[in-house]
């Protein structure tokens, strides 16, 4: 007969730095622990021979609250049955479509806005930029709350705020009323966004994480995308304040998926355990303290700020990711113009017309997963048979060359095919390669970024990413409808298409010269 004696033990740990605590609680590398779990683990045993009736050695577990409990500790989320963890990951990719589609949901009421309160076109416009903006502080809010009581309540909470304001912005009586409570909603929903890629760590081994990360990465451009098909039926049969019942409708049943999901960040699990059994908690910072609230500015703000100034590839990735994205949101204006203008296009017509953003979406998704299975994969293999470890990150650029040809070609194909002459089904598909092009660049430029910068300096990286893409995004609308009237439909359209081809070379530069770019970065990971 066995026997295994299980101890509870706690010890001192030295405490992480600040840096790597928050780094932590959005990306979800947490404690320094490996990620199949085995740090942690204390096992004595006492070898000797086996009696006769068989016994075998004692063993002595000691189970601590500082890390789990061995590789198969059961709280641990990596561990988790298949069927729990996307009980807890789909909802979490939902709550980013929920969030990210309030943000276009508005736009096929621009003119009831413009009605109802009174405003110019541009103006009309604003709720849909504030809440852009507001998307982007994300970060900022969602690291010392995830770090303080875990990603759960992340979610449970900053959710139903979001909600709140939501019902705020559809009860406004004022213009400023609708923006202030819009902009308060963007700040509410972004910190589930921000602790989504950390959920995703907590549940999946990186060599399985293919599928639940471009899903995440995919629904908060689908989103956007789909958005305007519900808000044109809403706005065209209910009026505005319905594109906004639509958005808390939406809202509402994500944060119900969310309710039943158990808390996946380590460091909370592992303090709950210990408040339970009577442990000493694994070392934390104080969030509260201004040494963290340095950090996390720093993290946040700071250094983002100054990757964009100092780091080549942060900058160039992110003009490019940021321009696209603009362009994205530019079309949020441009297209019901356009279809209105030339093809008598309703409301709800305008909105449909975005179903070929939403397949085009997929489709990027679906390039840029064939590419890591088909050429990164197999290079990976073949790198490992050689007796290399890893292979270099330009080769993640594959799906961005392919996507930098795609965004050209659907811009200029809706350009010079949006005429009156020209049935409207032809510029509607154009989206499809467009927004084909733009997922598969962000895709692309994502994975390059985090392998080359590793994953403290690679949050900080994204997070430049980030803050140059919804700024761009929120402000390209202001004057999309202006350009388009000024120049004409092709011409505003083209000038948009020149650009890209001016940013084309991008990926193509990095993957070719790449590495002795990198040579050059003070913040590249060895």
């Amino acid at each position: 007969m066995s026997h295994a004696t299980y101890k509870s033990h706690a010890y001192t740990e030295t405490p992480a730095s600040p840096e790597s605590d928050i780094e932590s609680a959005l990306e979800g590398n947490d404690m320094g622990s490996t990620d199949d779990g085995k740090e942690g683990l204390e096992h004595h045993a006492q070898e000797k021979s086996l009696p006769a009736d068989g016994d075998r050695p004692t063993v002595t577990r000691v189970v601590t609250a500082q890390d789990w409990a061995g590789p198969d500790d059961p709280d641990n989320p990596l561990n988790w049955s298949l069927l729990k963890k996307f009980c807890h990951f789909c909802p979490v990719a939902f709550i980013g479509f929920a969030v990210t589609a309030a943000s276009s949901l508005i736009t096929p009421a621009i003119q009831d806005l413009q009605n109802y309160f009174n405003i110019s076109r541009t103006a009309a416009i604003l709720p849909l930029t504030l809440y852009v903006m507001g998307l982007g502080f994300g970060p900022t809010i969602a690291a010392p709350v995830s770090e303080k009581y875990g990603r759960s309540v992340v979610y449970k909470v900053t959710l139903p705020v979001c909600i709140l304001f939501l019902v705020g912005s559809g009860l406004s009586k004022s213009f400023a009323s609708l923006c202030v409570t819009r902009f308060l909603a963007g700040t509410a929903g972004g910190p589930v966004l921000a602790v989504g890629a950390g959920t995703n760590a907590d549940l999946f081994l990186p060599i399985d994480r293919a599928f639940s990360s471009a899903l995440f990465i995919m629904m908060p451009f689908l989103g956007p995308g789909l958005g305007p098909m519900i808000g044109g039926f809403a706005a065209q049969y209910r009026g505005w304040q319905w594109t906004v019942w639509c958005m808390i409708i939406i809202c509402g049943v994500a944060t119900l998926t969310c309710l039943p999901m158990h808390e996946t960040y380590k460091k909370a699990i592992l303090q709950r355990r210990a408040k339970k059994l009577g442990l000493s908690p694994p070392p934390g910072p104080n969030v509260l303290s201004v040494e963290y609230l340095k950090t996390l500015l720093m993290m946040t703000i700071g250094r983002p700020v100054t990757m964009i100034f100092t780091e080549s590839i942060v900058f160039l990735f992110g003009v490019y990711n940021s321009f696209a994205f603009a362009v994205l949101f530019s079309f949020f204006a441009a297209f019901p113009y356009t279809f209105t203008t030339v093809y008598n296009f309703n409301t709800w017509q305008n909105g449909l017309v975005f179903g070929s953003v939403g397949v085009g979406v997929v489709a990027g998704v679906a390039v840029g997963i064939a590419c890591d299975r088909f050429i990164y994969r197999k290079k990976h293999k073949k790198a490992v048979a050689q007796g290399r470890a890893m292979l270099p990150p330009e080769e993640r650029l594959y799906s961005g060359m392919i996507g930098a040809f795609a965004l050209l070609i659907g811009l200029f194909w809706f350009a010079w095919t949006a005429r009156s002459d020209v049935h409207w089904i032809v510029p509607i598909l154009s989206g499809i390669p467009f927004a084909l092009g733009n997922m598969a660049l962000f895709l692309a430029s994502a994975l390059y970024l985090l392998d080359v910068y590793g994953p403290m300096n690679g949050a900080s990286a994204m997070a430049a990413n980030g803050l140059m893409r919804y700024t761009t995004g929120a402000c390209f609308p202001l004057f999309a409808v202006q350009m388009y009237e000024r120049l004409g439909i092709d011409w505003a359209t083209s000038l948009l298409g020149f650009v890209c081809v001016a940013m084309l070379p991008i990926p193509f530069v990095f993957y070719f010269y790449g590495p002795q770019i990198r040579k050059r970065s003070r913040y590249h990971a060895a």
